[in-house]
């Protein structure tokens, strides 16, 4: 295809200078020099602007890594602590580091929030006691003691749910260090 399209542009004589000497450098002329670079930017553009490929998966969803020997003990150490194989912790640690989840295995989590909602009922039959205590007939317990407990028992809830705020936060903060 012939080309007979003209393109004109003013730049500043040091602009012109640079470009004279860079094609007399790369031995070209001036005009051949900024059609290749107009071609290099139209074809970055296209690049650029087509829809990328996804990624191939592998077809059985496995994943090989090396790691180093220290390493590996870490993450048997870990994946123990937590009543997991080694690759299902990192499989856990992965998904949640890709869909910015905090990954507690699920039997833990169950286990927290089960200890949650006790706290809570605990909490709301020593408030029935306590309201009780307030009325001519008082209950077994003194109201001091009610009190005590219930303050205990809201203490733990508490303390079990900062524990899951801490969990999230954990995960946020390893997501902050990595993508910086």
């Amino acid at each position: 295809m012939p080309a007979d399209a003209f393109i004109q542009i003013r730049v500043t004589p040091e602009t012109k200078e640079r470009l004279r000497g860079l094609a007399a450098r790369e031995q070209i002329s001036e005009s051949a020099l900024v059609r290749q670079l107009i071609d290099v930017v139209l074809h970055t553009q296209v690049q650029e602007s087509a829809p990328a490929k996804p990624p191939r998966a592998c077809r059985n969803g496995r994943l090989s890594i090396r790691l180093e020997v220290d390493d590996q003990m870490l993450l048997a150490a870990r994946a123990s602590a937590r009543g997991l194989r080694s690759a299902t912790y990192v499989s856990l640690l992965v998904r949640g580091h890709l869909r910015n989840l905090a990954p507690i295995p699920a039997n833990e989590l169950r286990a927290l929030r089960e200890s949650v909602a006790e706290l809570s009922a605990v909490g709301r039959y020593l408030r029935a006691i306590a309201g009780a205590s307030q009325m001519d007939k008082p209950p077994a317990p003194g109201r001091e003691e009610v009190r005590a407990m219930l303050k205990i028992a809201e203490g733990l809830r508490d303390h079990f749910k900062a524990l899951l705020v801490a969990n999230d936060k954990s995960w946020e903060q390893g997501h902050a260090e990595t993508s910086d």
